[in-house]
C-alpha cells in the first residue's frame, strides 16, 4: 500500500489524530525538516526517525489528544539529555488534526506520490519479478513491462504491470530522471532497449542484466550501430556488490540498492522534472 492510501485509512478511522512535523533541524538528525508523523491513541502513521526522540514526541502527541489540547512545540537537543547520540537539535510541531488538516494532509502525500520517480523493469523474468516484490514497498513508482502476458501473470506485486508488443516506445515515453532495468528473454531486444535509454540523456539510472562480456558485446554494438553512442552511464553488470549468489531475490535486493542510491543522489536532485521527488525519497 502506498504512502497516501496508507494514510487515508489511517486518518479516516474514528477518534482524534496529532501531527508531529519536524519544523527546525540544526546538526545531526535522524530525519529532515519537514518530515511528518501521525499519532492516535493507540497506533501511528510514519516516522520521525525513531529511538528516543520519537518515544517522547509520540508521548506528548497523546498527552495533547487527551487533555484536548491544539498545539504543543517541542525543542529537543539529540544528546545523552535524551539517551541519543546524534549531537543535533530539533524542533517539533504537535497540532490536533482538524479536517481541512487531513485534508490537506492527505493532498501533499497524493502530490508526493505523483511526483515519484519511475523505475522500469524491462523484463518480467525470475529476476524481474523479484525486483517488483522489492520495489514495490519503495516510494518510487514501478513498471513491470514485458512482451508476453504467461510472464506478467506470474507477478503479484502491487507495481503496474505492462505488456508491450514494441517496449522501445515505453523507454522512450518514459519521464526524465526515470530509471530503467533491462533484463528481457533476449540479448538482441536487452541491447536496443539499452541504446534506447542510453540515448536519452536523462535516465537517473540503465541497468543491463549480464556479465562483463555482456558489456563489451554492447559496446562494439553500439558503436557499430547507434553513432558510437557511449556505454560510459550504464551499469552492467548489474548488482554486482561483490555477491557470487545467483538467486533472483539475491540479484534484485543489490539491484534495488544501486536504483534507489541513483534515484536520491545529488546528481538526480538536480533533475527539475523529478529533483522534490527524490528530494523527499531521501527524507524518508
Amino acid at each position: 500500500m502506498k504512502e497516501a492510501a496508507r494514510l487515508r485509512q489511517f486518518l479516516d478511522a474514528p477518534g482524534p489524530v496529532a501531527s508531529l512535523r519536524l519544523i527546525r533541524v540544526r546538526g545531526s538528525s535522524p530525519r529532515n525538516t519537514g518530515t511528518e508523523m501521525y499519532v492516535r491513541a493507540e497506533s501511528l502513521c510514519g516516522t520521525i526517525g525513531g529511538g528516543q526522540l520519537e518515544h517522547l514526541a509520540i508521548a506528548a502527541a497523546r498527552d495533547l489528544l487527551a487533555a484536548g489540547n491544539l498545539s504543543h512545540h517541542m525543542d529537543v537537543p539529540l544528546g545523552p539529555e535524551i539517551g541519543q547520540c546524534c549531537g543535533g537539535r530539533v524542533e517539533i510541531a504537535l497540532t490536533r488534526m482538524s479536517a481541512s488538516d487531513k485534508d490537506l494532509a492527505l493532498r501533499e502525500a497524493e502530490a508526493r506520490e505523483a511526483e515519484l520517480p519511475t523505475v522500469y523493469i524491462l523484463g518480467a523474468g525470475h529476476v524481474g519479478r523479484a525486483l517488483a516484490d522489492l520495489l514495490q514497498h519503495l516510494p518510487v513508482r514501478a513498471v513491470l513491462i514485458d512482451q508476453r502476458q504467461g510472464e506478467l501473470d506470474q507477478c503479484h506485486a502491487s507495481v503496474e504491470r505492462r505488456i508491450s508488443a514494441i517496449p522501445e516506445i515505453d523507454v522512450m515515453n518514459a519521464a526524465p530522471g526515470s530509471a530503467f532495468i533491462v533484463l528481457t528473454h533476449d540479448h538482441g531486444l536487452d541491447f536496443l532497449l539499452a541504446s534506447a535509454a542510453l540515448q536519452r540523456g536523462d535516465a537517473a539510472y540503465v541497468g543491463l542484466i549480464g556479465s562483463a562480456t555482456k558489456r563489451a558485446k554492447f559496446a562494439a554494438w553500439t558503436h557499430d550501430h547507434c553513432d558510437g553512442l557511449s556505454v560510459a552511464d550504464l551499469i552492467c553488470p548489474i548488482g554486482a556488490g561483490g555477491s557470487r549468489d545467483k538467486r533472483p531475490a539475491v540479484i534484485a535486493a543489490l539491484v534495488v540498492a544501486e536504483v534507489i542510491t541513483a534515484l536520491t543522489s545529488e546528481t538526480a536532485a538536480q533533475c527539475p522534472a523529478f529533483g522534490e521527488a527524490a528530494l523527499h525519497i531521501a527524507a524518508q
